[in-house]
């Protein structure tokens, strides 16, 4: 895609307005020196990727973004596709301490400003409780909150003291991460991405280049529920470096695994398997300090993972017994974590032939569904379906079936 005469001009304006030599950015972007000199004097295309970097490390709200993908005349797009999660950091610092007073973030009873101690830690609860609440609220009202929130910490970030900015940025770049996981659940698998995205590009700002390769292993989820186990393998691998940390290269090997299962490799499926209990068993980077990358309610990812891949290996019966113990681990108040897995088990006793437990299973968790709708979870609820069709003469699948419609429903419109 060719980048607009305009392109290389305004990219050197903003860069030479925020104080940055080309060398400097060029080593925040790591993107070649020469190259971005040639793209400033319209010398050479930029692509998407690129403007959306500079967006981002430059607060540019899409602006560059859209020079780039300029719509044709007489277009009446309102907007330009991606630029939508862009953060946006000139508008959000414009609003100034106002919009903090608006939501409400008060300590003691007194408005606090961006310059107070105290607003940070304020955030970072308010992430958990959020997190939390994802586990029993629709991922459409969640997704504003979020969005505005991460625009405002990375906002209130880049006009912050150096010693409180890193921090500051790194918060940003998990709530981007978690509205990039509630993009996903909403049915946005494009927003889930650029989301992502944008959570290790901030990150890296901050100074945590490992975020960027748990986005891999985003990716890597959403291929895996489009099918695509070569591909989900092949993302899996490019996140366990030996130079990241154990959390992150534990999940991508769960990851791994489960693509694997998908091809029905058993043997490195198990392979990787082993090797995501063995990292994920070390890690000790869950001390509360900050946010748990990945699931918060999982206690042993890599069991749970297991049962998840010994039904797609065609081993149902042993699903089951892996998925009904690991059920019984998870909190009660996860209800979005329970109706993934939930599912997930039915699955595998309807496999197994159980076929009365498993809609005595489906049943229970069908009526939370309209609570904490997904659309992760319902590519699994469509698998039952069709898993259950098999035994259309069973009375307890006939009078789960208007249930399972009715779930299913909206996600045929």
């Amino acid at each position: 895609m060719s980048t607009t005469s305009s392109f290389g001009p305004e990219l050197r304006r903003l860069r030479v307005e925020s104080g940055l030599t080309l060398t400097e950015f060029s080593v925040a972007l790591n993107y070649d020196k020469g190259h971005l000199s040639k793209v400033e004097r319209g010398e050479r295309s930029a692509s998407p990727e690129l403007a959306r970097r500079c967006d981002a490390f430059l607060g540019a709200d899409g602006e560059l973004h859209r020079l780039v993908t300029r719509p044709e005349a007489g277009s009446d797009s309102g907007t330009a596709g991606p630029s939508r999660w862009l953060v946006g950091r000139r508008a959000v610092l414009s609003a100034g301490t106002g919009a903090l007073i608006d939501l409400g973030l008060t300590l003691g009873g007194q408005a606090v400003s961006s310059t107070d101690d105290p607003l940070l830690p304020s955030f970072r609860l308010q992430f958990d409780q959020l997190r939390k609440l994802g586990q029993s609220t629709a991922p459409r009202v969640l997704l504003p909150l979020l969005e505005t929130q991460t625009r405002m910490i990375t906002g209130l970030a880049a006009d912050a003291q150096p010693d409180s900015r890193t921090p500051a940025l790194l918060l940003a770049s998990r709530f981007a991460e978690f509205t990039g996981w509630m993009a996903q659940e909403a049915g946005d698998s494009d927003a889930a991405l650029g989301w992502t995205g944008e959570a290790a590009e901030i990150a890296r700002a901050g100074g945590d280049p490992h975020l960027g390769f748990y986005a891999l292993v985003r990716r890597a989820l959403i291929t895996m529920y489009g099918g695509d186990g070569a591909g989900t393998v092949a993302l899996a691998r490019r996140a366990q470096g030996s130079e990241l940390p154990p959390r992150i290269r534990g999940l991508a090997a769960q990851r791994e695994a489960q693509g694997h299962a998908l091809i029905g490799n058993e043997v490195d499926c198990l392979r990787s398997l082993d090797k995501a209990r063995e990292l994920l068993g070390s890690d000790d980077t869950c001390s509360g300090a900050e946010p748990v990358i990945g699931t918060s309610h999982v206690s042993d990812p890599a069991a749970m993972s297991t049962g998840w891949c010994l039904h797609d290996l065609g081993r149902p019966k042993a699903a089951a017994e892996v998925l009904d113990r690991e059920y019984r681990r998870l909190p009660p108040h996860a209800l979005r974590t329970r109706a993934r897995y939930g599912f997930r088990r039915s699955l595998a006793h309807a496999a197994s032939g159980e076929v009365e437990h498993a809609c005595a299973i489906a049943g229970d968790l069908l009526g939370v569904m309209p609570t904490v709708p997904s659309a992760t979870v319902n590519s699994d609820v469509r698998r039952l379906a069709r898993e259950l069709s098999r035994f259309r003469s069973s009375r307890a699948v006939r009078d789960l079936q208007p249930a399972l419609a009715r779930v299913l429903a909206p996600a045929h419109d």
